[in-house]
């Protein structure tokens, strides 16, 4: 038994757990109430996700010039960006630039991952305690963990004996992969698949895709950004940005008023074409009922398998990739460069495991039921334990004892996805049940953190130092989500939205469904309304 003391907990006013978008910006709004913070990063630099995700091919699906801050007009003047979709060197660059911008580094602490956080009622503090053994103390905690950060590499049996080498997409390498000349296998067809499969394939001398389930992709049609362009925009940067808080999506793509059936098929179909020229997911705003009415939402999907058919010569390839199985856009839509072409390359083979099932991993390869592929290297794009996996698997504990992964084994409960009940000052930065992943996330996170930051400056001149919500705030809020979320087609997707792609996880709509105007608009009438479902000690 040991005899050791645990080492001396540091004071702070706040812990934020992240060093990405998130953690970076709510450390910028903490110092500027004068609260002592302290951010707490895992990786050895800081950028979150687009730390981790540095795959081949890695790019954001949102638009450059809308996937960036906008608290700081002179931040948004001076940076310029090269390509009309960003690619992953190039967002860590900009949150680089952010940091030092900003001399944020001097309170972030790199290479320490949370551990725990244990809430003491008669002091109210939390304990912080990370896996180097330091422990801190802080009013608040406040989570900036990011929705898809906790990669997961599903349970294979036979991995550890595999002779060759083994990646995620979601915790790759820092250094340089090459995969010249090698014998390589992709599990997996989501966005990170989709992505890296065109970017290996330049690579590898043979490609075995592995896909589970084909999705929808739409081509982003990427390109350099003219300095005009650029120009342009930043001109009417202000208007832009509060015309994006205002949508469904954080995004200022083109929302269409009309229904998908209300048009003459010459009609759809020439909408359908337009915005498959324009690219991106904005495809998916065709028409306002595409989210809501099976036939309407039919009518998008055909468009796009027949392009898929179109595109891949043959013809039996063509139908394995053309997803039959989800409305389209029920599964997080898809932006890639080249995807469904790069199938027509004869050193690319697509195994369906709907077909033929992965029995095992060997040291030579992949074992599937009627086949042994020859590997010299294992990618798995199998995706995230999204939105809950990150918080989940710290032990945070709250008032009683009350642990927040065992309070969440049927489904997250938020109250607006930023505080629970049981677990006082801990709020959650983009938590479930708030729009996070359905938004341009640094839309979501901005509105996140200047609702704390303004709710946090509310206790000072109150003198309050202590917050909370309580179950019936919690239960209105979920059964509210609950009913927008029935009145969509989400719930006919085996997606990671509902966590579908994880075994055992319950299955709950995890981001929320009412649009991010709205949601904004409900968080502002809570807190005008004296911060109606909290409680201020």
């Amino acid at each position: 038994m040991s005899n050791a003391v645990p080492a001396p907990a540091h004071s702070l006013d706040a812990v934020v757990i992240g060093a990405g978008f998130a953690g970076l910006y709510m450390l910028h709004r903490l110092r500027g109430l004068g609260l002592s913070a302290r951010v707490l990063e895992a990786g050895d630099g800081v950028g979150g996700t687009w730390y981790w995700n540095c795959y081949p091919g890695a790019r954001c699906d949102v638009e450059s010039m809308q996937y960036s801050y906008s608290f700081d007009e002179d931040l948004q003047q001076e940076w310029t960006w090269s390509e009309r979709y960003p690619s992953q060197p190039e967002i860590l660059r900009y949150i680089n630039h952010v940091a030092d911008r900003f001399d944020l580094r001097r309170d972030i602490q790199l290479q320490t991952r949370v551990q725990s956080a244990v809430y003491d009622e008669a002091r109210r503090l939390w304990t912080v305690s990370t896996e180097q053994g330091e422990r801190l103390e802080a009013r608040f905690v406040i989570s900036a963990v990011g929705c898809l950060s906790a990669a997961r590499v599903p349970q294979m049996p036979g991995l550890e004996t595999f002779s060759g080498r083994w990646y995620h997409t979601g915790n790759w390498p820092h250094e340089a992969v090459d995969f010249s000349g090698l014998r390589v296998g992709v599990i997996g067809t989501g966005s990170s698949g989709i992505q890296t499969i065109p970017a290996i394939a330049r690579q590898a001398a043979q490609l075995t895709v592995f896909q589970r389930s084909p999705n929808f992709s739409i081509p982003a049609w990427n390109g350099p950004l003219s300095a005009e362009a650029q120009q342009a925009w930043k001109a009417e940067y202000r208007q832009h940005r509060e015309k994006a808080r205002t949508t469904r999506s954080g995004i200022l793509y083109e929302y269409s008023t009309r229904s998908a059936l209300s048009v003459s098929e010459d009609e759809r179909q020439a909408e359908y074409e337009r915005r498959w020229a324009r690219g991106g997911a904005n495809f998916t705003h065709a028409f306002n009922d595409l989210f809501f009415d099976a036939r309407a939402n039919e009518t998008a999907a055909e468009f796009v398998r027949n392009k898929i058919r179109g595109i891949v010569r043959d013809p039996a390839v063509a139908a394995l990739l053309t997803p039959t199985d989800h409305p389209i856009g029920t599964k997080r839509i898809c932006v890639d460069t080249d995807y469904y072409a790069t199938y027509n390359l004869p050193h690319v083979k697509l195994v369906s495991l709907r077909q033929d099932p992965i029995r095992e991993i060997v040291p030579q390869g992949i074992r599937t039921e009627c086949a042994t592929h020859e590997l010299d290297a294992i990618v798995f794009a199998t995706g995230y334990d999204a939105v809950t996996g990150a918080l989940e698997r710290i032990d945070i504990r709250g008032e009683g004892g009350r642990s927040l992964a065992r309070e969440w084994a049927r489904g997250p409960r938020t109250y607006l996805g930023l505080m629970g009940a049981g677990f006082p000052n801990l709020f959650t930065i983009t938590g479930p049940i708030s729009p996070s992943v359905f938004t341009n996330v640094v839309v979501s996170i901005e509105q996140h953190v200047d609702w704390i930051a303004d709710c946090l400056k509310h206790m000072q001149d109150k003198g309050w130092r202590h917050i909370a919500t309580d179950e019936a705030a919690v239960e209105g809020w979920m059964a509210h989500a609950q009913d927008i979320a029935s009145k969509t087609l989400f719930g006919q997707a085996n997606s990671w939205y509902l966590g579908a792609n994880v075994p055992g996880k319950p299955r709950v709509l995890l981001p929320y469904i009412g649009g991010l105007g709205n949601y904004t608009a409900i968080c502002d009438e809570v807190a005008a309304d004296g911060y109606r479902g909290f409680q201020f000690a």
